[in-house]
């Protein structure tokens, strides 16, 4: 089983900030994979430079896309399932995320308006509270719950830097590269 994000839309310029972020958390929360449509050249530079950095360069990967139907269409016949994350869905305090197999799950999260039909063609619409938010906190807290914490103690493989855990300060431990 393994999550992707599907980010549909891209502001140019307003937007370079909050996708690079969506894409972070999609990385740092456990997802494989993220999809986008056109985005600035400077972030997948920051998000390659990310994945070299601090790993997971074989373990997480960006799609550039032009059609946010066919992703969804193949998702499905794929047997995926797919989850809208919206403030008009049902609220996630009162779902289960267990959603009793093992199917691959595509979250799709807009950056302005998302289209009508995407309420219909997603398996499932999901509120973070119904209050309006930020997709990047929903997106944080959805796979927070599903993956239940455990995302947050996970490595990634050939990371040249990690972090020490310190109350105190900060420590960032540098891999030397093998000659």
């Amino acid at each position: 089983m393994s999550i992707a994000v599907l980010r549909l839309g891209h502001r140019l310029v307003r937007d370079d900030r909050t996708t690079t972020h969506v894409a972070l958390v999609s990385r740092a929360f456990g997802c494989k994979k993220i999809f986008m449509s056109d985005v600035d050249d400077s972030i997948l530079e920051t998000m390659k430079k990310v994945c070299a950095d601090w790993g997971g360069s074989k373990e997480f990967d960006i799609e550039i896309i032009q059609n946010w139907k066919s992703v969804i269409n193949s998702w499905k016949k794929n047997k995926g399932i797919v989850v809208h994350l919206t403030m008009y869905g049902v609220n996630i305090e009162n779902l289960s995320l267990d959603f009793g197999y093992n199917k691959n799950i595509l979250v799709v999260i807009g950056a302005s308006k998302v289209p009508k039909e995407v309420y219909s063609l997603a398996d499932m619409n999901i509120a973070v509270g119904n209050q309006p938010h930020s997709e990047i906190a929903a997106l944080a807290i959805f796979l927070d719950r599903f993956f239940q914490g455990k995302e947050l103690i996970s490595t990634f493989q050939n990371a040249k830097m990690s972090i020490i855990p310190s109350s105190h300060g900060k420590t960032v431990k540098i891999r030397k590269p093998k000659n």
